[in-house]
């Protein structure tokens, strides 16, 4: 059993995306610290479609072998006391969107919650993605994806994600006129391309986009079997993504990236705003 006292532990809660960034945060802590990492799963783990992603990645250094804080779901009043009274693991929330330097002044007994959705947090990139390389094969339709991508000339990868991002919020879908402008830009230095377009709306993908390339649509897999899509996006050339952390793993975790073009314009209001979110060699438009 681990002690927390003497462990890194770090909150999982949204998608896939939102988890891999949490993880790569608290493991570059622990590394710098030489202890633990623990995973607080408790809050993925009732979720159908956005549960514990960590199956899909047996490599990462983690334990769940650990007593851990009260959650909310434990009731308020236990929760509100151990982060009122600063009782072990000592609460510790990301400060801003941005990235934080006062996570390099966190000690072993700490428990982070935040997105921590930067680059700059990762420590030795090398080591984290072999962390987080792909372990759950994929079956038979997305192998053939797979082997249909290695086989297409300038395979580009694009992620189109409505859904949810078209009701009012922190977010907005990005436009058609964006993903004509990345894959023109693209084109323009790589000459003619192949588009996989992975969406939770593929019909409106297939019907609006308009690229001027060679386009696939990728309808394989649900949101729960994300993981497959997000192995697919790796396992393209270049990468267009969206204003989403899903995507953005999909191009860091490519094996042999080219371009990589993301939106300027990451949230829908210009109250929230992270400057770190992308890594600078991405081109933004």
């Amino acid at each position: 059993m681990t002690d927390l006292a003497d462990a890194v532990t770090v909150r999982l809660f949204g998608g896939a995306g939102n988890q891999l960034f949490q993880y790569a945060a608290g493991r570059a802590l622990a590394d710098r610290l030489s202890c633990p990492l623990v995973l607080d799963t408790r809050y993925v783990a009732r979720s159908h479609n956005r549960a514990d992603c960590f199956e899909h990645f047996a490599n990462a250094r983690f334990t769940r072998d650990a007593t851990l804080p009260p959650a909310k779901h434990d009731g308020a009043l236990r929760y509100a006391l151990w982060r009122a009274f600063g009782r072990s693991p000592q609460f510790y929330r990301e400060h801003g969107l941005g990235y934080d330097t006062r996570l390099l002044d966190l000690r072993r007994g700490t428990y982070l919650h935040g997105y921590w959705q930067s680059q700059r947090y990762f420590g030795d990139t090398a080591t984290l993605r072999r962390d987080l390389a792909f372990t759950t094969p994929l079956d038979a339709p997305n192998t053939a994806m797979a082997s249909r991508i290695a086989a297409a000339p300038g395979a580009t990868a694009l992620h189109v994600r409505r859904g949810d991002y078209l009701a009012a919020g922190a977010y907005a879908a990005c436009s058609p006129a964006y993903y004509r402008r990345a894959v023109a830009e693209i084109a323009a230095c790589e000459g003619a391309l192949t588009c996989f377009v992975f969406s939770n709306d593929p019909i409106w993908a297939k019907d609006n986009l308009g690229l001027g390339q060679d386009t696939v649509i990728v309808d394989l897999n649900d949101e729960s079997a994300g993981h497959f899509d997000m192995a697919l996006m790796a396992a393209c050339t270049h990468h267009v993504i969206a204003n989403s952390t899903f995507s953005w793993w999909g191009t860091w975790l490519a094996a042999a990236p080219g371009i990589t073009v993301a939106p300027k314009d990451w949230f829908a209001g210009p109250q929230l705003k992270n400057p770190d979110i992308c890594p600078p060699e991405w081109l933004r438009l």
